[in-house]
């Protein structure tokens, strides 16, 4: 019998030691009754998403989990993130992952994130599209909170610049460079946008308002992670069968989009804290009846980690857990579930590393290992063993019945 999957990926998931949680791991000091149920019955092991040794972005670390190569099909962030906020974006284009920051009086960058903005970005991107700059249309667009995207269109571009974005505060906005002779025109018209979004949103009522209310301004965009959009072979090529998603950050929902799945549209999935999980297990399983996988993204754990707040991070973790119980209770002889993590976020160190994450891996009649806890170090003990990124989609396909034998 052929089985459906569900594929869970809790982003930025695994972490390390935590002195205030008693020396346990977020994941291990969070109550998971329906993770650990879901252990006890099925296999577990470890992933290292890239390779070992090796930290992933979310979007290398996707794509992978996808089943794709990124080595082969990563030309950097910015198409996910454009197309993640439906740009337009096409071949030729060049496309920027951007945050909305705070500069302050001496021109330094003081907040990378604007506060976590998460209200009036929608007017302050509408103030800075549709603009042309050196014969090169410029197109911008937000995404979650304080996130956006930008992307260029026109004549000789080409995507190796540096980042705008200067990886830290307390300094300048760092200037854009042309890493090749081909790329000095995109890095001209770069610097260009910059200057002039400051100067935009530094008038804009939204920020005025915004330092009335005590609240750091968005004044200023850091744009980063230049690509071009590759040649991906369609999920449903590859694999051959029918996929959904269900994402709320824009980044996920332009891989999905990439990659050619069914993104679904889940009231609530906001891609934040506040996403609500419950809404997101209940729309793929009902998706499970129309399609033949269905892929489950979770931000949540990532911006805990991102933060330093390991406690927030278990809290979020417990909800996540609870948002399974629905899936347990109503789970079905010919489904098949896979639970992970795209990377690891340390919270006392605030950004990914390369530590491996878990996976579970439990289907009806499948096999089941000895163990019985949901978190960093008790899954390698499991009989999965420690897999790459590229491994856990067949692994699930093959226990779902719908992988194809390999020799006569």
């Amino acid at each position: 019998m052929e089985k459906r999957v569900i594929l869970v990926v809790c982003d930025g998931l695994g972490d390390r030691p935590v002195k205030k949680l008693r020396g346990e791991t977020p994941l291990q000091a969070a109550a998971t009754p329906n993770l650990d149920w879901f252990t006890a019955q099925g296999a577990c092991g470890q992933v290292d998403v890239i390779a070992p040794g090796v930290r992933p972005g979310s979007d290398t670390a996707h794509l992978a989990l996808f089943g794709y190569d990124p080595h082969k099909v990563y030309t950097g962030r910015g198409p996910f993130e454009a197309a993640g906020v439906r740009l337009d974006v096409r071949e030729g284009d060049v496309a920027f992952r951007c945050n909305f920051a705070t500069l302050d009086s001496a021109g330094k960058v003081v907040d990378r994130r604007a506060g976590r903005i998460r209200e009036g970005t929608d007017e302050l991107a509408a103030s800075l599209t549709d603009m042309t700059l050196d014969e090169t249309g410029v197109a911008f667009r937000e995404g979650t909170e304080h996130r956006g995207a930008l992307l260029l269109r026109g004549k000789g571009l080409d995507p190796r610049v540096t980042d705008g974005d200067p990886h830290a505060v307390g300094v300048p906005v760092a200037e854009v460079r042309a890493l090749a002779p081909e790329a000095a025109k995109t890095a001209k018209i770069v610097n260009q946008f910059m200057d002039r979004a400051r100067e935009i949103l530094s008038a804009h009522p939204i920020n005025r308002q915004r330092l009335q209310d005590g609240l750091p301004p968005a004044n200023v965009v850091l744009p980063r992670g230049a690509g071009r959009l590759a040649k991906i072979s369609p999920v449903s090529e590859v694999w051959g069968l029918r996929f959904a998603a269900v994402a709320g950050v824009a980044l996920v929902k332009g891989i999905c989009r990439v990659v050619g799945m069914n993104l679904l549209d889940v009231r609530g999935a906001t891609g934040g804290l506040d996403s609500d999980f419950d809404a997101k297990v209940s729309a793929a399983m009902a998706a499970l009846d129309t399609h033949d996988a269905v892929v489950v993204s979770i931000k949540a754990p990532d911006i805990a980690g991102h933060d330093g707040r390991p406690e927030e991070k278990v809290r979020v973790i417990e909800r996540i857990d609870r948002a399974l119980g629905p899936l347990r209770e109503a789970f079905r002889e010919e489904w098949v579930l896979g639970v992970t993590a795209d990377h690891s976020t340390p919270s006392s160190t605030g950004d990914h590393s390369a530590d491996p994450v878990p996976l579970l891996a439990y289907t009806d009649g499948g096999r089941k290992d000895e163990v019985s806890q949901y978190d960093e170090l008790a899954v390698a003990k499991g009989s999965l063993g420690r897999i790459r990124g590229v491994d856990v989609l067949p692994l699930l396909l093959d226990l779902a019945d719908r992988t194809e034998k390999f020799g006569a």
